[in-house]
């Protein structure tokens, strides 16, 4: 009774089929036992789990299983062989071996039978845990993919964490991602493993490959054994055992393929293993797409802006330098009449007022515009911009000084709530066709500080018909 009721404690599968083994050399006092798991996919054995007087142990076994000592006839007294199934399906057989002399009872007999009872309820309940539990990390795996890869990541970072992360939830001895070449074969473009992974990295398989074929149309490929399969052509195929082939494919654009190979004599494969493996693939596939949509919309966000700066220049900067080249062809003219002086000052003001408009369009272009500004020049820039739809006309900003250096917290906060303001005011003003901001950070308050200045100047009309507003802001650094 401490026997059955102790199988089946621990929902580790590999966990409970070795205690089966180790109850079972214990009640019948058998010379050895083992339980050999069947492979109903491949055939044969898959896994040998024992229990001698030497101690216990677990071996995987290859497909079609393997000629040991345990199958082969056995001279003196007759082995046992108790056959395990969960529900209605064949698990594998309970073999135990007598000590040299003896021969096992019926009571022996009995005991087995309800033992491999029990450790079929055993069997199934550990089998259903651990397939939660893999598909629980499989599931997490994903998300976590799918989480680096909108995050802004490279493509060559992408395709790394796509590797590492399948490596190691499919307990692979390397994670690599093939893509097609220009010759019509593929190529391994990263490769994940837990050594350097630099002698795989580049490895080629040449068109002609049998594999090829299937690989290049999206075909999942499940090997058995690397080394020794036809298929596999590669030279560093040698190292590897079974192994998964998968696409990274979404949407019938194929961007790859995931190969997950174990060490040579490592365990199978499991078909919920390649279900999982297979379903994650896919889903990395379309984090890959979305990633790469991202960054395309990114692309273009930034093209866009360069057009609107183009247009910027075109209509604030050309045209005033235009009119300057007009006021000095008209001084050039009335160099006699006495009113040089004035209008040469107008068109240094002119130029002097271009220039500001140049630098700020520069540093505007400066500023990436998928993320928010970094500087206090962007901030001010970012609210003009905002500004300038509920205007109707773009506010013209200038700045003196070294403002990023010098403006800083608390104070850029305040001059950006009294530059919102003053901007909401003007948009209460009819009739604006113009709005100036000039934050100067070079002024000397009356105190003798250094300070900071934002002037706001709109020619809009207020309610009594006046036209032209100024608002003028200090504060010392």
């Amino acid at each position: 009774m401490e026997a059955v009721t102790g199988i089946g404690t621990d929902l580790d599968l590999r966990t409970t089929l070795q205690q089966i083994v180790d109850t079972a050399a214990v009640l019948t006092g058998a010379h050895d036992a083992s339980l050999d798991v069947a492979d109903p996919e491949r055939g044969g054995v898959a896994e040998r789990f024992t229990a001698t007087a030497g101690g216990a142990g677990q071996r995987p076994l290859p497909a079609g299983g393997l000629s040991t000592p345990a199958d082969a006839p056995q001279a003196g007294p007759e082995p046992l062989r108790i056959p395990i199934r969960v529900d209605t399906e064949m698990f594998g057989d309970l073999r135990l071996t007598p000590r040299d002399g003896d021969a096992f009872t019926e009571e022996d007999l009995a005991l087995l039978q309800v033992l491999a009872a029990q450790a079929g309820i055993a069997i199934g309940n550990a089998r259903l845990h651990e397939t939660a539990r893999q598909r629980e990390r499989w599931i997490e795996g994903a998300a976590a993919v799918t989480n680096a890869l909108l995050t802004g990541e490279s493509a060559d970072d992408a395709l790394m964490t796509v590797a590492e992360q399948a490596r190691d939830l499919a307990d692979a001895a390397a994670g690599v991602v093939l893509q097609p070449t220009e010759e019509g074969g593929m190529e391994i473009v990263t490769a994940s493993t837990l050594d350097d992974p630099r002698d795989i990295v580049g490895t080629t398989i040449r068109p002609g490959s049998p594999v090829l074929a299937q690989l290049l149309g999206g075909e999942p490929v499940f090997i058995d054994d690397s080394a020794t399969d036809p298929r596999m052509t590669t030279p560093v195929r040698s190292r590897f055992g079974p192994s998964m082939m998968l696409p990274l494919q979404s949407g019938g654009r194929l961007i790859g393929t995931l190969a997950l190979p174990r060490r040579r004599g490592g365990r199978p494969y499991t078909g919920l293993e390649r279900l999982l493996a297979t379903q994650f693939a896919s889903h990395a596939a379309l984090a890959l797409v979305l990633a790469d949509a991202r960054h395309n919309r990114e692309q273009l966000a930034v093209y866009e802006d360069r057009d609107r700066i183009a247009r910027d220049l075109h209509d604030l900067v050309v045209q005033r330098l235009f009119a300057t080249e007009m006021m000095l062809e008209s001084t050039r003219r009335r160099a006699e009449a006495g009113a040089t002086d004035r209008l040469l000052s107008q068109a240094v003001d002119e130029l002097d007022s271009t220039i500001q408009e140049v630098r700020t369009t520069i540093f505007a272009l400066q500023q990436p515009p998928a993320d928010a500004p970094a500087t206090f020049r962007g901030q001010v820039l970012r609210e003009t911009r905002g500004a300038a739809v509920p205007l109707g006309v773009l506010p013209s900003v200038h700045f003196s000084g070294a403002v990023d250096t010098l403006v800083q917290e608390p104070v850029d906060r305040e001059l950006l709530a009294t530059l919102r303001g003053a901007l909401a005011a003007a948009h209460r003003r009819s009739d604006v066709s113009s709005v100036d901001v000039h934050v100067d950070a070079t002024v000397r308050l009356p105190d003798g500080r250094q300070g900071v200045r934002l002037t706001v100047t709109d020619d809009g009309l207020d309610d009594e018909g006046t036209r032209g507003t100024t608002l003028t802001w200090h504060h010392p650094l």
